[in-house]
């Protein structure tokens, strides 16, 4: 009786901790779904699905005379999701039906595989019921187009599974003209394995309004690391707007071509080209090249503002300064000394003897004597060295520029006051020593000569649009409404026409019986070498001016620096020529635009006109004006209107995948968008309208042709 009680005892003990274990369950169950469910469920949902962005299309850069500089072309990622619903209904019937004829298409379109490996890889992806077969990636719009009318791809996404991504690729038409003013927008991968954006350039300084505004959608883990989007969670991204910049791609290319050609004659290692409008401050045109490892040249740095010593385009503020405290003359006398003059324990040395007799300091600066200069500047600042210091920060050379270009070295000059500033300092400085300023601040200096005294800020863009709309304009801006009395610029006109038009001017050789005056400096810097300091003899050279000198519409700079011990290293050399032949070139165009408008305007024929581009877009314009017309395009994306026995036609063109298409009559973005997607390499010349192109319309062609399109 003991024993069957004592069992019973330990049975209901261990029946009472069930139930109160049970209870405790329970409780915690209702406890987790009532207090904290919201919580559990959320996390689930991050686990199973996210939010991911959706980047906006970036928008296009265009230069002043409506040349593309750069824009985005779209490319696509295809999968397939082969767990759909309607793909797998009926034991697969859909898949099984067209996945022959879906591998025959993609063999003959492709060419990288048989039609029994595509449908092999097909039929293993439909086994495994994946969710984001990888098809074909970064194919351009047209193919996208194409594999759109293949079996199964041709069918909604519920039917047929067909996913497609969408990014865009940078495109820069022009290559290497103005690459690094305009600047890059890529995409890389850091170290953390994360996506991350580098710009520099205009890319880089106007990022914000190019990029945007991001989209949104929700995705939904199917696999560790796989997620696939769910249809109807886009929240569509807003597109980035465009800018329109102050540059010219006619001068560009002269500026670019002129700096080209006299550095790889002389192995130079890297130089820029700046020219401005003098009246507005507009830049049009900055190129810019660096040698790289193999020999070549890239625009690797925008060296046009990057700090450096000027050397002896400096003198001008020098002058400036003498001149306008009322010290000097271009009379006054200065003797310079056989070209070598000791000051303080160290020599100031011309680059050539100029004798012992007294030159006026107008003479003195036509040579560019540093010996002149330095004398001049002991003379009348060595007792209060901020005097002189004080025309340099007015003349904004201690400051950065102000242009909208990210990336500018910070200038430096000199006060007593520096950890560096010794007693040969202010004579060094005279002559473009021991002073750090970028050849953009450099033309700044010149272009307000050239300007009567008034200095402008240096700017790339006009405006920024959207959909073709200016919604920010930017207007010439003054910096300083003159550097100095009237007089003084006057004078400093004077000693910058004697440079290039005086017999022993720095400059005179140069531009002896060209149809137009240029006033200008030569300059010439000895620069050092990292640790080896001066021993390698690296020089740079320089020209600073403007032109026509009697009414200036353009100032330029060029600056290039020189390979170790070259045999030809002055200003005047090197910088010099490609100077001139900027300035010649520049005065034809203004020459071949004073005639065309001077000459006969003709009236135009209103029945004769040609428009070509994409249909839709056609379209859709001419509805909007309410415009009659015939359209005979069908179903084609790509054609023209033309005006026909006083009616408008629109016709559609053939865009076979290896034929050439017809692009005469579009604009630069309709013909790079197309011949783009079909893999021809472009080559753009112009602008305006394309009227010829280099393969003609309906002529075979292979892959990665190149096509050159001339523009009117």
């Amino acid at each position: 009786m003991e024993v069957k009680k004592d069992i019973l005892w330990r049975v209901y003990l261990s029946f009472l901790g069930i139930v109160i274990f049970a209870a405790v369950i329970l409780g915690r169950a209702v406890y987790i779904q009532q207090a904290e469910g919201a919580e559990w469920r959320q996390l689930a949902m991050t686990q199973q699905q996210r939010v991911v962005p959706i980047d906006a299309e970036r928008g296009t850069i265009y230069s002043e005379d409506g040349n593309m500089l750069s824009t985005s072309i779209p490319y696509f990622d295809i999968y397939i999701d082969f767990a759909a619903d309607g793909l797998r209904a009926k034991n697969g019937k859909v898949f099984k039906e067209n996945v022959d004829s879906l591998s025959r298409r993609l063999a003959g379109f492709y060419k990288d595989r048989s039609s029994k490996e595509y449908k092999k890889q097909l039929q293993q992806g439909f086994a495994k019921k994946n969710r984001y077969f990888l098809l074909k990636k970064n194919i351009p719009f047209q193919e996208y187009k194409v594999l759109r009318t293949f079996p199964l791809l041709k069918l909604d996404p519920n039917r047929g599974g067909f996913i497609a991504e969408v990014k865009s690729k940078r495109l820069t038409p022009f290559g290497l003209l103005a690459n690094r003013t305009i600047g890059l927008s890529r995409e890389y991968l850091d170290e953390k394995g994360k996506i991350r954006t580098m710009n520099v350039g205009l890319e880089y300084t106007y990022d914000s309004v190019l990029k945007g505004e991001r989209g949104e959608r929700v995705v939904r883990k199917i696999s560790p690391g796989v997620f696939v989007p769910i249809e109807g969670s886009e929240v569509d991204p807003e597109n980035g707007k465009d800018i329109v910049t102050t540059l010219d791609v006619n001068i560009q290319d002269i500026a670019e071509n002129a700096l080209y050609k006299t550095m790889l004659e002389n192995d130079c290692e890297y130089g820029t080209a700046i020219i401005m409008e003098v009246k507005t401050g507009k830049i049009k045109a900055m190129a810019n090249l660096g040698k790289k490892s193999d020999g070549s040249y890239w625009e690797d740095l925008n060296y046009s503002i990057r700090a450096s010593e000027p050397g002896s385009t400096f003198k001008l503020a020098t002058m400036l300064a003498l001149l306008e405290d009322e010290h000097v003359t271009l009379d006054s006398k200065v003797n310079l000394e056989g070209g070598k003059w000791k000051v303080n324990g160290r020599v100031v040395y011309d680059s050539e003897s100029h004798g012992n007799g007294d030159f006026t300091l107008k003479h003195a600066f036509e040579v560019s004597s540093n010996v002149a200069m330095a004398k001049m500047a002991v003379a009348y600042y060595s007792k209060d060295p901020m005097q002189f210091v004080n025309h340099l920060r007015k003349l904004k050379l201690d400051q950065f520029s102000g242009i909208d270009l990210k990336g500018e070295t910070h200038p430096v000059v000199k006060t007593p006051k520096s950890k560096t500033w010794s007693a040969t300092s202010l004579p060094w400085m005279s002559f473009g020593y021991e002073v750090l300023v970028s050849p953009l601040q450099t033309l700044m200096l010149y272009n307000a000569v050239a300007n009567d005294g008034r200095m402008m800020r240096p700017y790339l863009v006009n405006e920024v649009q959207k959909a073709g709309i200016a919604i920010n304009s930017f207007d010439p801006e003054t910096l300083d409404e003159s550097i100095a009395s009237s007089k003084t610029i006057r004078l400093l006109q004077e000693c910058l026409n004697g440079v290039c038009q005086e017999e022993d001017g720095t400059g005179y050789t140069l531009f002896k019986g060209a149809p137009y005056k240029v006033a200008g400096k030569t300059g010439t810097a000895l620069m050092a070498n990292g640790n080896r300091g001066y021993a390698d003899h690296i020089y740079q050279s320089s020209f600073a001016g403007y032109f026509p000198a009697d009414e200036p519409k353009y100032s330029c700079i060029v600056v290039i620096r020189n390979k170790p011990f070259a045999k030809k290293y002055y200003g005047a050399a090197i910088a010099g020529p490609v100077f001139k032949e900027i300035a010649d070139k520049l005065f034809a165009l203004e020459t071949d635009k004073n005639i065309l408008s001077a000459g006969t305007i003709t009236k135009k024929d209103s029945s004769t006109y040609l428009f070509a581009g994409n249909i839709a877009d056609m379209r859709r314009v001419l509805e909007v004006v309410d415009w009659k017309f015939f359209d005979s395009s069908s179903k084609k994306e790509w054609g023209r209107m033309y005006g026909m026995n006083g009616q408008s036609v629109l016709r559609g063109q053939e865009t076979g995948e290896k034929r050439m298409p017809d692009v005469r009559g579009m604009g630069l973005k309709d013909a790079l968008f197309l011949l783009e997607n079909m893999n021809v390499r472009v080559a753009a010349k112009g602008r305006g309208k394309v009227k010829q192109q280099s393969i003609e319309p309906g002529m075979l062609f292979n892959t990665n042709r190149e096509v050159t399109i001339e523009l009117n």
